[in-house]
């Protein structure tokens, strides 16, 4: 091999090795440039999630109970009272007692004979009567047995109704309304967190506001209103 060809193979191997040297360094730069983009999303979406449903925990212990409130609460006892702690409320689930008739009092006392007859297991954190009385039966750190799957991180409200339709008196409704937006405000939950125990389960609870879902809107705009116009 004479001194040009030498030269020339010197000339080709270096240009193939700048070559590879240029490439090596614009796969660093694109890698660092999609690495840099997905963290970039990672981080966008975090940021998305925390602000579409993520909330600063609330000490359910703290919450004050307003004078509208009457306190009433079971006695300690497997089957509706059971003491497990609801260490988070992320959820308010509405029920129909499907008990026409009755009252507060009466479905609180329901609960409350549990503990002696042992029949099944239900209760309510509140019940709310068909003037308008509301009474609570648990404390909110504590669970409720009502809403099935969801009794781990949810607050119960029992309605009472004066017949088979389930519809609520207006009494019983402005109340629920009212209890509605207070307990929103107080566990700092969104509109969305209001449910009925229909959504948990498929269970006609409450009733009459399955049936008609015109009416659950109507409910829901009407705590949504008295939320804002009151907190």
């Amino acid at each position: 091999m004479t001194r040009q060809e030498q030269e020339r193979r010197r000339r080709l191997q270096a240009k193939k090795a700048a070559y590879r040297k240029k490439v090596r360094k614009q796969l660093i730069l694109f890698i660092t440039f999609f690495s840099l983009i997905i963290l970039i999303i990672i981080f966008g979406a975090i940021l998305l999630f925390k602000t579409l449903f993520h909330h600063e925990d609330i000490n359910l212990a703290a919450i004050q109970m307003p004078d509208w409130i009457e306190q009433d609460f079971l006695t300690p006892n497997p089957y509706s009272r059971p003491g497990t702690p609801l260490l988070q409320a992320t959820g308010i689930v509405v029920h129909y007692t499907a008990n026409p008739g009755t009252t507060a009092k009466q479905n609180r006392d329901y609960f409350n004979s549990l503990s002696e007859t042992g029949d099944t297991s239900v209760s309510s954190h509140f019940v709310i009567g068909l003037d308008g009385e509301i009474i609570q039966c648990i404390p909110l750190t504590e669970i409720s047995y009502a809403s099935n799957q969801r009794n781990v991180d949810t607050v119960s409200i029992e309605c009472c109704h004066p017949d088979e339709t389930g519809k609520f008196t207006d009494a019983t409704y402005n109340s629920l309304v009212k209890l509605c937006a207070w307990l929103e405000t107080q566990l700092d939950l969104k509109e969305k967190s209001i449910i009925r125990h229909y959504d948990i389960t498929g269970k006609m609870c409450p009733l009459y506001y399955v049936r008609y879902e015109n009416q659950w809107d109507g409910l829901k705009s009407d705590i949504k209103k008295y939320r804002k116009d009151n907190y």
